[in-house]
């Protein structure tokens, strides 16, 4: 390669200080920098003490899972591999000390996060920086996109602290702060939780200042509350026509506003939406992709590699499939429903397992989990589906049914994990399951006697013409032998029971019992005529 070509060469990520002026104080901060400051950083990877030890030159890794001490392996293997920055959480601050040594000792920049942020914060906010870096030649300046850079140019003409957000109150970028005690408790928590505290957000609700925001495009002031922790703050909408995308927060500092703060607002906003259109239509075009692939590895039409490449998955680590559907009263609930439905399952499995990838075939709504631990277990998945289960119920008044499919050994398999979840929702609904969520080993008995009935439906052969002529007799005269008949199988011919359960006296119950085999010359008193009766008395009416 000619030298002077590799040196006028694109950047491909960011520099460790534009990282920390993108981040910093109070979400992370640097602890030892043994390459300096201009290393750089082209990609952001999670590492989990079950994953294996290894990175990649250039990686920013994000020790998950492993607090103080328990991130020495992954320093020692950032240094070994040629990362740029490992970032961790401290359980005390004495650590810093042999983490810092270690991490020079490795040749390895070392960042400590704070306890209270959440790392799928860091890491949205870190690929948020390396997405908007400049991809010039050097020597240009950031693009109009550039949310961080966009973040740090409103800082500077309002001298003021800013903060950009979506609809949602989630942060998006903001700018640097050299003085912490500049900043007031509601950024601080802001950035800290990656969104807005509920309890500022429900006092702005109060005061107005989201409906406002809603109404107009001029630029809004919140005066200071210092009770509360609150200072001045100057707020705008970011809109695109008529659609509100998200809002830029202005907080003052130690010394006033500019008089062009707002002005330099309104610039801003109208910057912001071009970015924030651009990166929709990016996310919405990836995630058709991404959701299309997806389908097609769970319906078996395409086999695992499409999506593993696409979204850079191991293809032989574990995976599963939960599966979830609407309860009777919901089956034909509107798609604004099914969408609330589809954004609160993937929150919830996201939080626990940031692969989660989740997708609507038919009246079904999918969450693959590729992969996983192979520690994981089907107790830890039906406790996800679970805990979704109840926050439908919570949050949209929703009844929904979650299946847990077999973990198989890769994504090559699967199809074998939708199909048995498939399984398990049609014997809820086909046998009367009562339970919210199961696994096939919970209900493997009903799912068995389903799938039996299911055949009996398909093939009308397989039936006993006396006992549909029974369902048929019952039909036309508003009868209930057929009924009776079942509950006396059921109780194991115990008549008493029968009849209690029918609410009728165990002599009623005798009679139809009689009046059943005379009509249809069924002889009870043999066992396969019972096994028989009682598979197909269980059939659907229409059967």
């Amino acid at each position: 390669m000619d030298p002077a070509a590799a040196a006028s060469s694109p950047p491909t990520g960011i520099s460790l200080r534009q990282l920390l002026m993108a981040l910093g104080e109070p979400l992370v901060e640097l602890q030892a920098a043994p390459a300096g400051l201009d290393v750089e950083i082209r990609s952001v990877a999670l590492l989990d003490p079950e994953d294996p030890p290894r990175a990649h030159p250039g990686e920013l890794i994000l020790a998950i899972g492993a607090r103080g001490r328990a991130a020495f392996p992954a320093l020692r293997v950032g240094g070994r591999d040629g990362a740029a920055a490992v970032a961790v959480k401290l359980d005390a601050p004495g650590q810093v000390a042999a983490l810092s040594e270690t991490a020079v000792e490795a040749g390895v920049a070392l960042l400590s996060v704070r306890g209270e942020a959440r790392w799928e914060q860091v890491d949205a906010l870190a690929r948020a920086a390396l997405e908007s870096a400049p991809q010039g030649l050097p020597g240009e300046g950031p693009e109009e996109g550039d949310l961080f850079a966009l973040a740090q140019t409103t800082a500077i003409l309002t001298g003021g602290i800013v903060s950009i957000e979506d609809t949602a109150n989630r942060v998006l970028a903001y700018s640097r702060s050299t003085d912490s005690d500049e900043v007031d408790d509601l950024r601080r928590l802001s950035i800290l939780g990656w969104q807005g505290p509920e309890a500022y957000l429900a006092r702005l609700r109060k005061w107005g200042v989201f409906q406002r925001l809603r109404a107009s495009d001029d630029v809004i002031c919140i005066d200071s509350h210092p009770e509360l922790g609150i200072r001045r703050r100057l707020a705008v909408a970011i809109r695109s026509g008529e659609r509100q995308l998200g809002t830029i927060w202005v907080q003052e500092g130690s010394t006033p506003l500019t008089e062009q703060s707002d002005q330099a607002l309104l610039g801003a906003a109208r910057v912001a939406a071009l970015h924030l259109v651009r990166r929709r239509r990016e996310l919405s075009a990836d995630l058709t992709l991404t959701r299309t692939l997806a389908a097609g590895l769970l319906e078996g039409s395409t086999g695992p590699q499409p999506l593993a490449s696409h979204l850079a998955l191991d293809a032989a680590r574990p995976a599963a499939v939960l599966g979830f559907s609407y309860g009777t009263a919901e089956s034909t609930a509107p798609e604004l429903t099914r969408a609330e439905v589809s954004n609160l399952i993937s929150v919830h499995t996201a939080a626990r397992h940031r692969s989660a990838l989740v997708t609507q075939v038919d009246a079904r709504i999918y969450v693959l989990l590729p992969q996983l631990p192979r520690s994981i277990d089907t107790g830890t998945l039906r406790g996800w589906a679970q805990a979704i289960v109840e926050a439908a119920g919570r949050h949209l008044g929703l009844s929904l049914r979650g299946s847990v499919g077999c973990i198989v050994p890769g994504l090559g398999e699967v199809p074998d994990s939708r199909r048995e979840a498939d399984r398990i929702l049609d014997a809820m609904v086909s046998v009367g399951v009562t339970t919210t969520v199961a696994a096939l080993p919970d209900i493997q008995a009903e799912v068995l006697v389903s799938e039996v009935l299911a055949l009996l439906c398909a093939h009308p052969e397989m039936r006993d013409p006396r006992l549909t002529a029974l369902v048929a007799h019952d039909s036309r005269n508003q009868g209930q032998l057929a009924e009776s008949v079942l509950a006396y199988l059921n109780a194991f011919g115990d008549v008493r029971a029968a009849a209690a359960g029918l609410h009728v006296h165990p002599n009623t119950l005798r009679y139809r019992i009689r009046r059943a085999e005379e009509l249809t010359g069924l002889d009870l008193s043999r066992p396969d005529q019972r096994l028989l009766a009682m598979l197909q008395l269980r059939l659907p009416p229409a059967g």
